[in-house]
């Protein structure tokens, strides 16, 4: 060994040290393949805090700050799109009955599936389109308990949404659905389906998005994170992104304000009685 390192004129502390770097094994090596699968999984939505919640969740004792270090160094960032377009409005007067404001940004519910949010936006497709969703969001968990996708944001289009949230209504727990003053729903026959089903009908104060906070939310992210990543065609290819990442957000997507648990994850923790 001593002739070999003459030879290449390499000190023999020299090439000892450098062994020794190289025989080093990176102590953070799963810990980076676990970042980097799981902030891929995310669709680069998450940051190293809930990355780091994640963690938790397989054992690892590692700090957020040593997450967001190795994020750095992994060149890993959140990557959130946006575009300007125009919001959708569905008010258009005082059609039917205005139904009080019972939750009065009074977002506090701990218990899923008794204080519920609804409410259409549009996304732009090619060739001028536009796609309609509808959808009804759980305020306790933030699960999307039901929701349909339309070119036009009519009557059947609220009455599916209404139709598919059937399943997840428990008449015991009196629940309230929340909207806007939108004409869809200020009409009798929205009013009465909604009394058939058990449910108890409040309205945000007209022009008052801030009432209905939770959905308007959720449709942000719907957009930002998904969406707006792409140059939709046409409404099959709307419904596909939307189908798979409502499945993400509900069975995955973790909320560091409820300890690290996806909506669905904490629905089935709470409802253990």
């Amino acid at each position: 060994m001593n002739e070999l390192l003459t030879k290449v004129d390499l000190p023999r502390s020299t090439y000892y040290e450098r062994l020794s770097k190289t025989d080093k094994t990176d102590k953070y090596a799963q810990l980076k393949e676990f970042i980097v699968k799981t902030y891929h999984d995310s669709n680069s939505t998450y940051g190293y805090r809930r990355i780091w919640k994640e963690s938790l969740k397989v054992g690892s004792k590692n700090s957020p700050e040593t997450i967001r270090h190795l994020m750095t160094k992994l060149k890993l960032k959140v990557v959130i799109f946006s575009k300007h377009t125009s919001g959708y409005c569905s008010y258009k007067g005082n059609l039917g009955k205005i139904a009080p404001n019972i939750i009065k940004q009074k977002f506090t519910e701990t218990e899923p599936l008794k204080v519920l949010h609804t409410d259409v936006t549009q996304i732009r497709l090619r060739k001028d389109k536009w796609g309609y969703i509808s959808a009804v969001l759980d305020q306790a968990s933030g699960e999307i308990l039901s929701y349909s996708i339309s070119l036009s944001p009519n009557k059947l289009l609220i009455l599916d949404t209404l139709e598919k949230l059937k399943q997840n209504i428990v008449p015991s727990l009196k629940p309230i659905l929340h909207s806007d003053q939108g004409w869809h729903y200020q009409l009798k026959y929205y009013r009465d389906t909604l009394k058939i089903m058990g449910i108890e009908q409040s309205m945000s104060r007209k022009s008052n998005c801030h009432d209905n906070a939770p959905i308007e939310s959720f449709f942000n992210l719907l957009k930002r994170e998904c969406l707006y990543r792409y140059n939709i065609d046409d409404l099959t290819e709307l419904k596909n992104l939307v189908a798979k990442y409502i499945n993400w957000y509900n069975n995955k997507c973790i909320s560091l304000n409820k300890n690290g648990l996806s909506p669905v994850e904490y629905r089935e923790q709470s409802m253990i009685f």
